[in-house]
């Protein structure tokens, strides 16, 4: 079939075979489709979809049009996790330190910023000397030694995904369940995992804002992981509200830092991790999932206990500082930027103007902040500053009185600051009775949805 014949069969609802999708994928690499062919056909298959077994064509094609990672033989399971991405998402940072202490490999090939979500590469490369590009020899061999490393997809891994992504940027056909399924897991699939963890996001700061469209995309990604021999489960996770206490990208690396800091230093349940209680409930939870899919944990309160004992240690702190030093980052200028109260130019402070209990805080408020301060994207090729952003943010459900800080602004100059910290109290409510969040994991795929 030509391309005419894909565009025309997709439009009117036919399907195509796994031999037309591969024919599609090699057309897309060599450049032998124009662009509006390409676009054509995604256009027809936002509005039509694709079968169960398109997708996993479409996938599969995806995933061989470019390197795959075979790993050698080791006790240590290789796994991954991946997130639609969320406000103040930094659950990644975390969780791959985390992994490796608990005798995993994590090779996460992660992404940048586009909208209000924040990109993990983007907050690594916030560290001095940080490099999210290693040549895949040095990738696969931070990964055997060290047990983890973030990276972003080199130029010849998934090189189909490069451009039928920006084509779907390009054209509005981002929003479609198969196209999405098929993005995230070609990516997974090569990078040769055992077992993966997927987080759906799902709220009014999230890419699928209702339960059901955060649904259908969960039990998509599971299906095809799953018939790809991947031990998978899928949760979908609250994004109404900010993770951790910060927004932006250095400052969510200093949240990190700091959490770590106090996991190793407290135990559980202590008063210095209590704001960072829903990034320990996600990264927990992760973790947990990959040891009970890989049979290291007998069940989930089990595997929960493991996590939590090996958190609060100073292990995946010891790691976490490896894998930056591993992957270039200057530990001494990493250290004293943490030492500095802001690195951005300007701070300003937002303060509660009543007594009361923290209601809420809007998530897509302070992700559009972030952004139009210049720490997020609108198209792929804008740059970033790293220094802009939201911190010590008042969670939900706290007390605050008249004056106390709901959170600050830091900003690129003066005037942008100001405007900002005006539009960041719109972000909070404040009531007379306390709220008490229901956490972030809202319904974990195969389990009755209440909410």
């Amino acid at each position: 079939m030509n391309a005419l014949a894909w565009i025309e069969t997709k439009r009117d609802g036919g399907v195509l075979s796994d031999a037309d999708w591969r024919a599609f994928v090699r057309a897309v690499v060599e450049g032998t489709v124009p662009d509006y062919q390409i676009s054509a056909l995604l256009m027809a298959v936002y509005f039509r979809g694709l079968s169960e077994a398109e997708t996993a064509a479409l996938t599969l094609a995806m995933r061989d049009s470019g390197r795959t990672f075979t790993w050698p033989g080791d006790s240590r399971p290789v796994v991954d996790k991946h997130s639609t991405g969320g406000v103040g998402d930094k659950v990644s940072l975390p969780l791959a330190p985390l992994l490796a202490a608990l005798g995993f490999r994590v090779p996460m090939i992660s992404g940048r910023s586009l909208g209000i979500t924040g990109g993990t590469l983007d907050k690594l490369e916030s560290i001095p000397g940080c490099r999210t590009r290693l040549p895949p020899e040095a990738f696969q061999a931070q990964v055997q030694e060290v047990g983890c490393a973030i990276v972003g997809q080199t130029e010849d891994l998934v090189p189909a995904d490069r451009k039928l992504y920006a084509l779907r940027d390009a054209t509005g056909t981002v929003p479609s369940v198969p196209l999405i399924t098929s993005s995230i897991l070609s990516k997974k699939l090569a990078e040769g995992i055992e077992a993966l963890v997927l987080d759906v996001k799902c709220g009014r700061a999230a890419f699928m804002r209702d339960l059901d469209s955060a649904g259908a995309l969960a039990h998509s990604m599971l299906r095809l992981a799953t018939a790809c021999g991947v031990r998978t489960t899928a949760l979908v996770t609250a994004m109404d509200h900010p993770i951790g206490r910060a927004a932006g990208n250095w400052l969510e690396v200093k949240d990190t830092h700091e959490f770590l800091v106090a996991c190793a230093e407290s135990r559980p349940g202590s008063d210095r991790t209590a704001g960072w209680n829903d990034l320990e409930r996600l990264v927990v939870e992760c973790a947990a999932h990959l040891l009970r899919l890989t049979g290291r944990a007998g069940g989930m309160d089990e595997a929960r206990e493991q996590v939590r004992a090996c958190l609060y240690s100073p292990e995946p702190l010891r790691v976490w500082r490896r894998m930056l030093a591993t992957q270039g980052a200057d530990l001494d200028a990493f250290e004293r930027a943490l030492g500095r109260d802001t690195l951005a130019p300007c701070v300003r402070e937002v303060h509660a103007v009543e007594d009361g209990w923290v209601t809420d805080c809007d998530a897509r408020i302070v992700g559009e902040i972030v952004r139009d301060l210049g720490g997020g994207r609108r198209k792929a090729e804008d740059s970033v500053d790293a220094r802009v952003g939201v911190d010590r943010l008042v969670k939900v459900g706290e007390k605050v009185h008249r004056g106390d800080l709901l959170a600050r602004v830091h900003g690129p100059d003066a005037e942008r600051t100001r405007a900002a910290a005006a539009r960041l109290e719109k972000a909070f409510r404040i009531g007379t009775s306390r709220l008490h969040p229901a956490g972030p994991i809202l319904w974990e795929v195969g389990v009755t949805v209440s909410r």
